[in-house]
């Protein structure tokens, strides 16, 4: 069955994301693992990409927890080094497809600022045909109501869908609307799967 729209995740797709791994280099691994065993950075994360402002709400928590305050505030001031670096691959077929004329989401959870901010460090993050970002759309993956907005606005059947992503219970949220999909797990994964669904081919998935 055709393809209609390629839609790409963000995180651990098109960018490694990896806080863990930015303050085991900031401020070593024992120190993180107290601070994260402390503080919930991934439930502040979330208030983010649910639609929270991005430095208010992690200086509030950098308040709400003195001992760590400064390496809290790191999550927005050094926010560019936590998320990176590029997974150029993953780029190489996001503008592969492009050039075939294919048409190229994104799907992501991502706060409305820090988005913002990321499109200024990397130019391809303005290169989607429509993004779906889920700070403005009050709703994060794996709800399945932010997956019922896509099909919503862009107007295409859910199995002429082909989306890729990092985490599981993301990948199942869309499979059970009828999705087809591509858990993410390297670029070259990826690139063999477009090839077999016929959207490029191996020279141009750069196989």
């Amino acid at each position: 069955m055709t393809i209609d729209a390629v839609i790409f995740d963000i995180g651990n797709v098109l960018i490694e994301w990896n806080p863990e791994r930015f303050y085991d280099w900031q401020i070593g691994r024992a120190n993180r693992e107290a601070m994260f065993a402390e503080v919930d950075l991934h439930r502040m994360n979330d208030l983010i990409d649910a639609g929270a402002p991005f430095k208010e709400t992690i200086y509030e928590w950098a308040d709400i927890y003195p001992d760590w305050a400064d390496e809290i505030r790191m999550w927005h001031d050094n926010w560019i080094d936590m998320a990176s670096p590029r997974i150029e691959g993953s780029i190489a077929l996001l503008r592969a497809l492009r050039l075939r004329g294919v048409p190229v989401f994104a799907l992501t959870n991502f706060g409305i600022h820090s988005f913002a901010y990321a499109k200024t460090q990397y130019d391809f993050l303005s290169e989607f045909d429509r993004a779906y970002v889920s700070g403005h759309m009050g709703v994060t993956k794996p709800d399945p109501r932010i997956f019922e907005m896509l099909e919503e606005d862009c107007d295409l059947p859910p199995d002429r869908l082909l989306f890729t992503d990092d985490r599981e219970d993301n990948i199942a949220a869309a499979l059970a609307r009828g999705w087809r999909c591509h858990r993410f797990d390297g670029w070259q994964g990826w690139a063999h799967r477009l090839v077999a669904e016929g959207l490029l081919t191996e020279k141009e998935a750069g196989l």
